[in-house]
Order: C-alpha cells, then structure tokens, then sequence
C-alpha cells in the first residue's frame, strides 16, 4: 500500500510530504520488519511568509481570534492538499491513504485547572476533510488526543517507527530528532517495545531560530555558520538547564508553551549585551547539553548499554551543532550517526512515521507506545477522513 505522510513541526518552517509503500502482509508482527517499508519519494514545501507568521502567531497565544484560528484551518489544509498533489507529480506515484499530523498549535500534557475541572489538552490543526476532498483517497489526522484519552502524554509518537526501523539485536541506540523541540527514543539492543524509552529532551532548533530571528532578521542559522564564530556562555546555559522541565522524569513532552517566546525573551536578557554570535552559539549549546544531561540522567542508568546515537530532524543539517553534540556524547561513550546512513532522510523521518501510523489506523492497530507516551493502555490513533 503506498502512504503519503505530511509533516510540519513546530518549527513552522513548512511542510514535508513522504511517498512510502508499506507491506501490507501479514499482521501487526508482520509490520516490524525493516523490509516491510520503503520511501519512494519525499518533498519540502516552505510556507509562505504570511502564512509562517500567522502560525507563530496562533502558537500559545494568550489571545487569538476564533475566526481567525478556523480560517487557518481551511488555509493549512488547502496548502497541505497543494503539496501533496504536487509530490505526487514531481515522483509519478499516487497515494492510496493520507497520514497528516497538522500544525501543532497548543500541546499541554499536565492537566491543569480549567473552568472547575482539570484538563490536558492538544491542538494539531489543517483540515483533513479538504485534504481528501482534493486529493481524492481518506485522510488520517489528529492523532494525538487517543493517546491522551488513555491517559498518555499523546507525544512522542514517532518511536514506533524508530522501534520499527533501528532496534537491534546486539547494539542498543538512541535516536535522537532535532526539529523544533528535540526528542530521543532509546531502544536497548533485543528491547521488546515496551522496553522503549522516549521523550521530549527540550528545545532543538527552536531558541536557535528564535534568536537568529531576533538579532539576524533569519529563519535560521543555516549549516551553523553563525553559531561557529561565536563563544558560547557557559554560565547561560548552566541558568537556562535550571528550568524546571530538565529535571522532570519521564514520560514527558515540550513546546512552545515550555521554550516559545516567552523562554526565548528571558534567553536573550540572560545573554543582555553578548555579541550576536555568541547568543547563537549559545543557544546551539543550549540544544546539544540538553540533550547530552537527558542522556546521561534519564537513560543511561535505566536500561542497558548504548553506543549510538542516530540523529535526525532539521538540526542534523546544522554543522555546528552536531560537531557540539559530538563532543557532548563522546564523553558518554557514545557515537553520532545521521539517519541517512540508514537510508531515511533526516528531513523525511517524521513525515514517514505518520504515514506508518496511517497504515496502522487504517489496519484498526494500535500505534502508540505506551511506555513512551506514558498511556495506560494501546490505542488506535487518529481519525478518517473518506474522499
């Protein structure tokens, strides 16, 4: 069966699309083989300025206009409709099935008080029923609230297909994605899935992106250029890891709501008159210690021995961190490999996974872990939209 997944992260950068033919024999163990996948094809669509800033905009906002939110919702899946068809084009191959995670706007794992009660809460918006309507083959969409009715963290979900495609035998591994926020799933070698540990380590590119914004007037620092011409301030980040969510156990998860414009604008004032550069680079260290004390805290006591670490996500593509991340992990005995090595793109990696969630649902197959999302039980992700 060919799937097309559709991602777009909390970066808000854009939006990936991945072509990939899942075996469709055998049963659920049929699935956890390597073999049973294959990407055929991916594509990147940046979003357009406009439409970049109204994300950001929507994301943990205090104040938003309804109107506003459902016309954005329209939008996103009008532009996610549009970047499907044209993948589609641009590698001759047409989907069968749609797996579309949205535009996470508001992601809140603990409950909290609201109106008399306590709620957690998730919001992934872009509107499946546009999707399949123009594309023409059913949608999976909003996959995260099953896992919450559960009781888990509805996050991270991308471990099964780490599980899928990287446990290992005889060597145990760490696959850690750098997007937005960065997130790693530890598999001991022979792990069985509930042996897995998954989390959210704190943020990837996002302070990153924040600050080159901020000082640069840039999306991002691109291959790390700037972050390599600065020094970084040590005692920054030794005040910025203080933070709560660093210490907390998992399960756990982040967003903008934990590193957005609120912990970027208490970031900058810690750096106060530094060089520009330095404040970058700063930030890139922010990213590869975080996850180096993750590692070392969360991981490492609790299961096994590790000896890589495969890096994927849009922060693999930043030359400065990694060669940070590299020296941060050896310390720990531990080697940095890239995804592509394995022949996924670091770009696609997500998009791929919610076409694998996608191909679950539509199997009626539960696809969370609960030991990663902390759920009390399996669940069967998402919800179908029919072309």
């Amino acid at each position: 069966m060919i799937v097309a997944g559709v991602m777009s992260g909390t970066s808000a950068d854009g939006i990936n699309v991945a072509l990939v033919n899942i075996n469709q024999a055998g049963s659920r163990a049929g699935i956890a083989q390597k073999s049973s996948l294959k990407l055929l094809g991916h594509s990147e669509f940046p979003y357009p300025k406009q439409v970049r800033a109204a994300v950001l905009a929507a994301m943990n906002a205090k104040h938003a206009a309804v109107a506003d939110l459902a016309r954005l919702n329209v939008l996103l899946g009008e532009l996610y409709a549009d970047a499907l068809l044209k993948t589609q084009r641009q590698h001759g191959i047409k989907a069968e099935l749609i797996g579309c995670h949205g535009q996470t706007l508001y992601h809140q794992d603990q409950p909290s008080s609201f109106l008399g009660t306590k709620v957690a809460a998730t919001w992934q918006t872009g509107e499946a029923a546009i999707i399949a309507a123009r594309v023409g083959v059913p949608v999976v969409n909003d996959f995260r609230p099953a896992d919450m009715a559960a009781g888990g963290n509805g996050a991270p979900l991308v471990p099964f297909l780490d599980y899928l495609l990287y446990s290992d035998r005889k060597i145990g591994r760490i696959v850690q994605n750098i997007g937005g926020i960065a997130n790693l799933t530890a598999i001991p070698a022979a792990a069985s899935a509930n042996q897995v540990i998954a989390f959210d380590t704190g943020p990837g590119n996002m302070v990153i992106d924040g600050a080159m914004e901020h000082l640069y007037g840039r999306q991002f620092d691109r291959d790390g250029r700037t972050a390599a011409t600065g020094k970084v301030l040590d005692e920054v980040v030794a005040e910025s890891l203080k933070r709560p969510f660093f210490s907390r156990k998992a399960p756990k998860t982040a967003g903008r709501e934990e590193f957005g414009r609120e912990f970027l604008s208490e970031f900058l004032r810690r750096c106060r008159s530094a060089h520009k550069q330095d404040v970058i680079a700063t930030a890139t260290a922010l990213t590869t210690r975080s996850i180096a004390n993750a590692i070392r805290r969360f991981v490492l006591p609790c299961s096994g021995s590790f000896s890589e670490v495969i890096v994927s996500g849009g922060g693999s593509r930043n030359s400065t961190l990694l060669t940070m991340l590299a020296c941060e992990l050896s310390k720990l005995d531990l080697t940095v490999r890239s995804s592509d090595e394995f022949g996924l793109p670091a770009e696609a990696k997500e998009a791929v996974a919610f076409a694998v969630l996608a191909f679950e649902t539509w199997h009626r197959r539960p696809s969370n872990i609960p030991a990663a999302t902390g759920a009390k039980r399996p669940a069967i992700l998402g919800k179908i939209s029919y072309a």
